[in-house]
């Protein structure tokens, strides 16, 4: 394709006719992984359908009205773009729902989580929407551990562990947070349209490589008084892995639901999940950082 660039993503080299300055550009000889241009998208009327994802060809379309249809295969992802539609909301789903859904065809695991880097391994906190990933793993970066991934984060097996792949090199905050963390919300770029969600930056401190995954910490629902670290084993870390998988209702429509299962079910044996309960009172986010550190350094071969 010519005006591109290249980039790299979950492991993955993305040659994109859309620029992505979230991303880190990268110098590859050889093909793509992934391409990502412009063109026409058929509409899908195919079912069964999730938040906008059905199948069509060559594998599946994704709608998001006044934005636009996402035609997404293994290698490629077309995008037809709405009329109006700006280039940071096409971004922010391309890198969103579009990427979650070629990654689960290509048979790849997403967490929905946020990842920081500990100093030679790698922490997940997983958790749905709200449940205060970004804000701990802002508190996380801003005490010195490095964002590997926001919530998006892509764990996949090696010789003898699982590593998490570095994800986009940033983290949204809403503007209260943005606020409590020191920084001006007024000179970062928003999220999305219209929206109090703001963009922060990570590229400098994130780790260009992969990092073994170390722990992963389930986000239970605040309002608690202390904190708890409450480890699951694989009979409850396997449910939990899968109901928190990134865009998970996409995985009947492209992606292999019994390899998604054994992926989890390996992950939950093979590394340690604790649900972690703690205060959400603001000002005591440091002492969350400083208690999951301690936990982490008790942990064996930590």
């Amino acid at each position: 394709m010519s005006g591109t660039h290249r980039y790299a993503l979950f492991g993955l080299v993305i040659e994109s006719a859309l620029s992505l300055p979230e991303l880190r550009q990268v110098e590859s000889p050889g093909p793509p992984d992934v391409t990502v241009g412009f063109g026409p998208v058929a509409e899908s009327k195919s079912l069964p359908r999730a938040a906008g994802l059905s199948r069509g060809a060559p594998g599946g379309v994704l709608e998001v009205p006044e934005v636009g249809r996402y035609g997404i295969a293994p290698g490629a992802i077309t995008i037809e773009r709405a009329p109006g539609a700006t280039e940071r909301n096409l971004r922010l789903f391309l890198l969103g729902s579009a990427i979650g859904a070629l990654l689960h065809q290509r048979g790849i695991l997403p967490l929905h989580a946020n990842a920081v880097d500990m100093g030679g391994f790698a922490v997940a906190f997983v958790g749905k929407s709200g449940a205060g990933k970004s804000t701990l793993a802002a508190a996380f970066h801003d005490a010195g551990h490095p964002l590997l991934s926001d919530d998006i984060c892509v764990v996949t097996p090696a010789a003898s562990c699982f590593e998490v792949q570095p994800g986009i090199p940033r983290v949204r905050l809403w503007r209260d947070a943005v606020e409590r963390s020191g920084r001006d919300a007024e000179t970062l770029d928003a999220a999305f349209d219209g929206m109090d969600k703001y963009i922060v930056p990570t590229l400098a401190t994130q780790a260009e490589a992969p990092l073994p995954l170390g722990a992963i910490y389930i986000l239970e629902n605040g309002g608690e008084t202390d904190f708890a670290m409450r480890p699951l084993g694989a009979s409850a870390g396997l449910p939990a892995l899968v109901h928190n998988t990134y865009r998970g209702a996409f995985i009947p429509i492209l992606g292999d639901p019994q390899r998604h299962f054994q992926t989890c079910l390996t992950l939950a044996r093979t590394i340690p999940v604790f649900a972690l309960s703690r205060p959400w009172d603001v000002t005591r986010i440091g002492e969350t950082v400083d208690r999951i550190g301690a936990h982490l350094a008790a942990l064996p071969d930590q």
